[in-house]
């Protein structure tokens, strides 16, 4: 072949059908998501993660309350025998099978032996890390409190009567917890340009519902009221400082994915809610499944985030998670 001419493949040669270069290309993600996991800069989070670990120090709650993250941005919050989640997601994917998957629902028996009872599901945003499950929940009994996209969610599923379309202006009373929600902004994680998968969530079949479908619609900070203790839970790494004008909070359940791409988000953060102690979230590598080892995501520099929490304010607590373990007073029998 001279030069200028184009290029030729042998009659022999065996090109590979483009699902197949494709899942090539995803499973080489799902590798990388594997090493960022055994890495330097994961042995490093990994050590403030174990030194801020609510484990060893305690976790100020009042009594009768139990806190239990549930990964991603999953909490369970139980008092007096009522149960609410805020989005929750265990029905997880390799990053590969989420992104060739035509249609992405609920483990149903996965949710239903983690999570056999709840009250209230709370949905900040319904991109599918945060809301996959959320029917399943209701199938079970749960209301659901979220945007008009959770509502147009659980009506594909044929449970519009178990979705509260919220209003920012009011508030939730579930047993002993009292709700309201926030008006917030999702991080542009793509490149600091744009929220992925953006806009209102139409669902016109479940079939066709892909992890891109779950479109994020409105976004919502959720703050709950219960035994005295106010708690806020930021499910994505931005805000609209001028919409929260509820005064400090005793502890902020601070997601951290999103942080790099977010101009000053912990300083805004913090200066916003005030708070007593700061526990962040949404962490983790939820490609993984939910009773592997827990990984730690692309995106997140825990070390980075505790230093700027510690420019901020030097004495503010912060405390740190592990998966499906309860903190606080452990509920007696009923």
């Amino acid at each position: 072949m001279t030069s200028g001419e184009p290029a030729t493949l042998a009659p022999d040669t065996v090109i590979p059908p483009a699902g197949v270069v494709r899942r090539g290309v995803l499973g080489a993600l799902d590798l990388l998501l594997d090493a960022r996991s055994n890495g330097r800069s994961a042995a490093v989070d990994r050590s403030v993660l174990a030194d801020l670990d609510a484990t060893h120090r305690v976790l100020r709650l009042p009594p009768g309350l139990r806190i239990e993250w549930l990964g991603t941005a999953g909490f369970r919050l139980e008092m007096d025998g009522t149960v609410i989640l805020i989005d929750p997601f265990l029905s997880r994917r390799s990053l590969s099978d989420t992104l060739l998957a035509t249609s992405v629902h609920a483990d149903t028996e996965l949710v239903r032996r983690l999570i056999p009872r709840a009250d209230a599901v709370l949905v900040g945003h319904c991109h599918f890390d945060h809301a996959v499950d959320v029917p399943e929940l209701a199938r079970l009994g749960a209301t659901v409190y979220g945007s008009a996209s959770v509502q147009r969610l659980l009506g594909c599923h044929g449970l519009a009567d178990r979705a509260v379309r919220v209003d920012p202006g009011a508030t939730y009373e579930v047993g002993p917890f009292t709700i309201r929600f926030v008006p917030s902004r999702h991080s542009k994680l793509l490149a600091g340009l744009a929220v992925p998968s953006g806009g209102e969530l139409t669902c016109e079949s479940l079939d066709g519902l892909s992890s891109s479908s779950y479109r994020c619609g409105q976004v919502h900070g959720i703050h709950v009221e219960v035994a005295g203790t106010t708690i806020y839970h930021l499910g994505s790494a931005d805000l609209v400082e001028d919409a929260y004008t509820l005064g400090p909070v005793d502890l902020l359940l601070c997601c951290i994915a999103g942080r790099s791409v977010t101009r000053d988000f912990t300083p805004r953060a913090l200066s916003t809610f005030a708070p007593r102690t700061v526990v962040p979230h949404h962490l983790d590598d939820f490609f993984r499944p939910i009773d592997a080892p827990m990984g730690l995501s692309l995106n997140i520099d825990v070390a980075g985030f505790v230093d700027d929490v510690h420019r901020f304010d030097p004495d503010m607590e912060l405390r740190t998670l592990v998966p499906f373990v309860p903190h606080g007073t452990v509920p007696a029998a009923r």
